[in-house]
């Protein structure tokens, strides 16, 4: 897991942004469970060989909707091992879970410069740009901030 968020943030032109370590990945995703992965290998179900891809994602609400909603945090796949399926094939069981959890609707952000990726969603997995949203975040100097907010402000 944590070479796909490495490769990921090296793809993203951001690798300084990598901070994750094996023990907070542990502790997230196998100990309190607040994300979840979904992993390619290599090789068969006998012999798995290496990890090639990586899908992580955790469910949100809708109010809209009354339903849960998945969304995807990260798609990764090997350089190497691009053009394959591999990725149309984590979207797939992206796909199944969504259904088995009843969710309404499947998200997640791109980009603006990934063009590849644009295209593939749109061609092939026939996903519609949010157009009309702003991604909006607070990292941890932000969260401190609002934590301290008081009614005047």
């Amino acid at each position: 897991l944590l070479m796909a968020s490495v490769g990921q943030a090296v793809y993203e032109k951001a690798p300084h942004l990598a901070v994750a370590t094996p023990e907070l990945i542990t502790k997230h995703i196998f100990e309190t469970r607040v994300a979840n992965a979904l992993l390619a290998f290599s090789g068969s179900s006998e012999a798995p060989g290496e990890a090639i891809g990586l899908a992580l994602y955790f469910f949100n609400f809708s109010t809209w909707t009354g339903r849960p909603g998945l969304y995807l945090e990260d798609l990764y796949v090997k350089p190497e091992h691009r053009s394959k399926g591999i990725g149309k094939t984590l979207f797939r069981e992206l796909a199944l879970v969504a259904q088995e959890k009843d969710c309404a609707r499947m998200d997640w952000s791109v980009l603006k410069w990934n063009k590849p990726s644009i295209d593939f969603y749109e061609k092939c997995l026939h996903a519609k740009a949010q157009d009309e949203w702003v991604g909006m975040r607070l990292e941890e100097e932000g969260i401190e901030i609002l934590k301290n907010i008081t009614k005047k402000e």
